[in-house]
């Protein structure tokens, strides 16, 4: 790293003071649950810009504009499909989770509420949603990994190998340190970064081709398959990018922010917070890729980079169209972005380890202290894992995170879905959908172990048939066999009485 280049210094100086953050959470660390959900003690602003930034990571400055530049309009698809899954996960299941989990005698974590939602005394539904946990996040983090890695490399002119480590390492320091308050925190400062600099980098594109009409005009020149939402789309082909959206009921580190806020009366004021975050971001990244288009195709010396790896338009345009301190704080934004998802993916791995395995399994009397430094521990195991996955240079930011993403949309959504929506569903119904969700995504997104060509059976993405499978294993299974306890039933009039 050379200290004399101006964004070379941004960058450290934003490193410092992410750890800094992490630093002083430390101050307010004193037992487990504090380490894993902050105590539940998030207003409405941190709330939603921590679900936010947790939920978008390097794909909404990397993945997608490389999508958006590769494609043009038709791959935009998805960003309906989100829109829609958000709202309605902010709708339908944000007040209801903050409730029912503390109802549900204060569970931290999403196994933890499974297993005393459904009075599951075999604790099966623990170990299993752990280790679903556990395998989907550590493929997710990886994917958080490869992004960190892009950006170093390219930056400082790495090889992959130590960009990875160096990537990396920042957010293992400051979620060791701070546990769940430094990433709630340090996610409300990148989200902030991460706005600003989807907004600024479109406009500056457009100015330095022309103007608005000039960039259509060059991208239509390029290829007028860019504007075209269908190109190359089937009725699959949408339906599988809209239903990203889906995922959003099952995302552990997103669900955790519910749960950590500070009241059920939060959650209306972070949700419109939170949304119009989502949409301005959203609509940034894709401006940034289809801009790009115009931008590369006019100055085709500065397009290397981006034929070489569509992923790193949005990197190529910070360096090349911007002062070299602007370029760091724009290029920090990515690395906030990276940093913000896969701190909650580590700090969530480290919960279900922690309280799912070693305190209900191994250490049932451990001491808060015990407890918080095995979590620590845990951290680091995660996210060497992490790194070995992610050592292929020639992963790619998209195709890990749809993986992880519908893995956990379906092995968790509909359980999370209608274990706040039904009083009638069961423990033997959540265990089906979990297992049917997780299992019909690896099945399915392996096509070629039935002869079809490489990628999910009919070039369906997972996450339909994963969803709509649990789904009905769910009900199928809830009115099979044993009743929901008069108890159960109590409890779940509990949490509807208490969001009013």
């Amino acid at each position: 790293m050379d200290f004399s280049n101006p964004t070379h210094l941004t960058f450290l100086i934003y490193i410092v003071g992410m750890i800094a953050i992490g630093f002083f959470a430390w101050r307010y660390t004193n037992n487990l649950s504090d380490y894993i959900l902050g105590g539940r003690s998030l207003g409405s602003f941190v709330t939603a810009m921590s679900a936010g930034a947790s939920d978008m990571s390097g794909w909404l400055l990397m993945g997608l504009p490389g999508a958006i530049f590769a494609a043009g309009y038709s791959e935009a698809w998805i960003v309906i499909g989100l829109i829609i899954g958000a709202w309605l996960n902010w709708y339908l299941v944000a007040a209801r989770l903050r409730v029912y989990t503390e109802i549900a005698e204060n569970a931290l974590t999403l196994p933890d509420f499974f297993t005393r939602r459904f009075e599951d005394s075999s604790r099966l539904l623990r170990v299993i949603s752990a280790t679903v946990i556990l395998i989907f996040f550590t493929i997710y983090c990886a994917s958080g990994m490869v992004a960190g890695a892009r950006l170093f490399e390219q930056t400082f002119s790495m090889s992959y190998e130590l960009a990875l480590w160096a990537g990396a390492a920042a957010t293992i320091i400051y979620v060791f340190i701070g546990g769940f308050l430094a990433v709630s925190w340090t996610d409300t400062v990148q989200g902030t970064m991460m706005f600003f600099a989807l907004l600024l980098t479109p406009l500056f594109v457009m100015s330095a081709v022309g103007g608005v009409d000039q960039a259509f005009a060059q991208i239509e020149s390029v290829g007028s398959h860019y504007l075209d939402p269908f190109y190359q789309q089937s009725l699959i082909g949408i339906a599988s990018l809209m239903a990203w959206g889906l995922g959003y009921f099952g995302q552990p580190h997103i669900l955790a922010r519910f749960m950590a806020a500070s009241s059920v009366k939060a959650i209306p004021n972070a949700r419109r917070i939170g949304m119009a975050w989502m949409i301005l971001c959203l609509f940034g990244a894709i401006a940034v890729g289809f801009f790009g288009i115009a931008y590369f195709a006019a100055h085709p010396e500065h397009a290397a980079p981006v034929a070489a790896n569509r992923e790193t338009v949005f990197i190529t345009l910070a360096q090349v169209l911007f002062n070299p301190w602007v370029a760091g704080v724009l290029l920090s934004a990515i690395l906030a972005a990276v940093m913000s998802t896969l701190s909650c993916q580590l700090l969530v791995c480290s919960s279900a380890l922690t309280e799912d395995f070693y305190k209900a399994f191994v250490r049932p009397a451990a001491s808060q202290t015990e407890l918080v430094w095995f979590g620590r521990a845990m951290v680091l195991l995660v996210a060497v894992v992490a790194i070995a996955i992610a050592s292929n240079p020639d992963s790619r930011v998209l195709g890990l995170v749809g993986y992880a993403w519908a893995g956990f949309g379906s092995a968790f959504g509909p359980v999370v879905m209608l274990s706040l929506l039904w009083s009638g569903m069961t423990r033997n119904g959540a265990l089906a959908g979990m297992i049917v969700g997780a299992a019909t995504v690896i099945v399915w997104h392996n096509g070629q172990w039935f002869g079809a060509e490489a990628g999910p059976l009919f070039g369906l993405y997972e996450m339909i048939p994963g969803f709509a499978f649990a789904t009905l294993a769910i009900v199928l299974f809830s009115r099979m066999g044993q009743k929901p306890s008069n108890a159960m039933h109590a409890q779940f009039e509990k949490m509807q009485q208490q969001l009013h």
